[in-house]
């Protein structure tokens, strides 16, 4: 069985909503949601990057919004923007839970890619603290060296929504990333900052004048961990072919999502079984960019799932579908893990 080392996952929000189940969810698995670490060993998952998300309010529109990802087209409007006093605490809560999962030594906050081998070694899950989303920090980013010491590695300026730093893609389909301004002053300086700290910098959710504004900024490789090709499904969220072209310029890397509505060539959430979409793209990454720039980014316990997947434990039936295909074991062991550390280890260094 291959290791996977997985661009991104939401399981941190799972325990947020339950904390007083964290034990039973993490160590013993509940059968819910998509991870847990029972599931991760089952099939292969090494490590990843772990989700700080700051959730947004319950929509009140009075709109069924996963009722209407599944039948485009459709523009859900975008939660209004979280403030700093309101993020802090909900991101606290939830790097004190990943804190509580190393303490239980199944886990560890990799801050190095010697760490994340060590880890892969050891049978310990190997974890990156990243944001989705920069909420909890200040525009003065005092903040960011706070989270850069407690052992923060990657973040993305936005989710989907506005913060002080940029503005993400709306949830629309058919649709492109063109969809409003670039960065703001504040977020231009987020960027160099990062580049000072050697923080990765991750793409996706951010809309295309965004987009151009790191690329003319940062001098680490673009990286966007869970987005997919936008010429073969035309959600805002997926990259086009100049975007692409941009992070391939760079040495940089896409993480394949495995989330349906981001696969599917009509947009619709529910669930497809067979691998023709997740294959479509996954060879249009490859032969965009290469196949040392191409890895898997899950969004799992953040999405709907191909049906044969399922969760975690599916990864051995996607490389095995990967076989099929015709993938040899060196282009696997890219995708699988060896494409993320070595661009880790580009940008840390």
């Amino acid at each position: 069985m291959i290791p996977v080392f997985d661009g991104h996952n939401d399981f941190l929000l799972r325990l947020l909503k339950a904390p007083e189940d964290r034990e039973t969810i993490w160590l013993k698995g509940d059968g819910k949601g998509h991870l847990d670490l029972p599931r991760m060993k089952q099939g292969g998952f090494a490590g990843g990057f772990f989700a700080v998300y700051i959730p947004s309010p319950e929509a009140g529109d009075g709109h069924d919004h996963d009722k209407l990802m599944d039948a485009p087209p459709y523009d859900l409007p975008l939660p209004e923007l979280i403030g700093l006093d309101g993020a802090l605490p909900v991101a606290m809560a939830m790097v004190g839970h990943l804190c509580w999962m190393e303490r239980t030594g199944t886990l560890k906050i990799c801050r190095s890619v010697p760490e994340i081998r060590d880890c892969m070694a050891r049978g310990v899950i190997a974890a990156i603290l990243h944001m989705e989303g920069a909420e909890a920090i200040d525009e003065d980013l005092d903040a960011l060296h706070v989270w850069h010491a407690a052992g923060l590695r990657s973040l993305g300026p936005v989710w989907s929504r506005p913060t002080i730093f940029g503005h993400g893609v709306p949830f629309r389909f058919p649709g492109d990333p063109d969809t409003g301004d670039g960065l703001t002053d504040a977020g231009k300086r987020l960027i160099r900052e990062c580049n000072a700290l050697k923080i990765m910098l991750d793409l996706s959710h951010l809309n295309e004048k965004g987009f151009d504004d790191v690329a003319a900024i940062s001098d680490a490789p673009l990286v966007a961990t869970h987005s997919n090709a936008h010429a073969l499904t035309r959600s805002t969220r997926n990259l086009t072919d100049r975007q692409l072209a941009l992070i391939r310029e760079t040495g940089g890397m896409v993480g394949l999502n495995f989330a349906t509505i981001f696969l599917r060539e009509d947009g619709r959430k529910r669930p497809f079984e067979g691998w023709d979409p997740v294959l479509r793209h996954l060879d249009y990454l490859i032969e965009r960019l290469g196949e040392d720039h191409v890895g898997f980014g899950s969004d799992f316990d953040g999405a709907t799932l191909p049906a044969d997947l399922g969760d975690v434990a599916g990864l051995p039936r996607l490389t095995e579908e990967l076989r099929k295909h015709g993938y040899g074991e060196t282009l696997l062991r890219k995708l699988a893990h060896e494409n993320w550390l070595s661009l880790l280890d580009c940008t840390w260094r």
